[in-house]
């Protein structure tokens, strides 16, 4: 089973438009970044799998010492941005279809990434079945207001959000899903909000959503809902749902 044409056309050839839309982050109020917060809730130990793991970013700020890592992804530019990763076996792969025998690791994190899965019961299926009895699942996923001030300009400006109007998976119908393959389900919600002081990035964000940046028209419907917000509060303020789900393989 192929991943979502979405995440096909968007992923397949490139790891630029992923690394555009993770610039977010560093506009994030919270006190801890995403990976950081994340990583303080995975067990990081022993034979630990990342299914589409994209850039890599979650082991660029955790801690692996005691992990032997195996990343996967279905796109081969992200699997080419993996492969810098120090100490890592990298696999490419689809999601629903892992090459790995029977209760073969510890852990198994879905960082962000069912979304992009049209079949997200059939990949959490596979992950029940590489996973040893006991291991931990971590899934992250976003609610379906997850960035919506910033995605309703996406609206207003013909740069809707496949992800979010596609996706056959969010936050709040994930715990049904997992519940079919996995006990002892905890979910954990990130605090904060994204806090952005200029235009730029919100534009780069919409921009990184379709093959062709902002023309001038868009950019000036962009600015116009943007800039007051800026001069009013000093920040265009975009709120967060993003959910780390961690459960345990009977």
């Amino acid at each position: 089973m192929e991943p979502s044409n979405h995440a096909i056309s968007q992923y397949s050839s490139t790891s630029e438009r992923l690394a555009v839309r993770l610039a977010i982050h560093n506009y994030n109020n919270y006190s801890q970044g995403w990976f950081a917060w994340a990583g303080e809730r995975l067990n990081k130990t022993g034979d630990v799998l990342e299914v589409g793991a994209g850039t890599g970013e979650l082991w660029r700020n955790t801690d692996r010492s005691g992990a032997r890592l195996t990343l996967t992804d279905f796109s081969p530019a992200m699997c080419e941005e993996l492969r810098k990763l120090p100490n890592a076996t990298v696999r490419q792969c689809d999601a629903t279809s892992l090459p790995f025998e029977n209760e073969s690791f510890d852990s198994v994190i879905a960082n962000h990434m069912l979304y992009h899965v049209d079949d997200p019961e059939a990949a959490l299926k596979e992950f029940a079945r590489v996973l040893r009895p006991g291991g931990q699942l971590a899934v992250a996923l976003n609610g379906r207001d997850h960035l919506d001030e910033l995605l309703g300009i996406g609206e207003l400006v013909g740069r809707p959000s496949q992800i979010r109007d596609k996706a056959h998976i969010a936050a709040e119908t994930a715990p049904g899903l997992i519940g079919r393959y996995f006990e002892d389900i905890v979910s954990e919600r990130f605090p904060g909000a994204f806090e952005v002081p200029t235009p730029q990035p919100i534009i780069d964000y919409l921009s990184s959503l379709d093959d062709e940046p902002l023309n001038a028209e868009q950019r000036e419907k962009v600015l116009k809902v943007v800039e007051p917000r800026i001069a009013a509060d000093g920040v265009f303020k975009v709120n967060k749902n993003m959910v780390l789900f961690t459960a345990r393989r009977q």
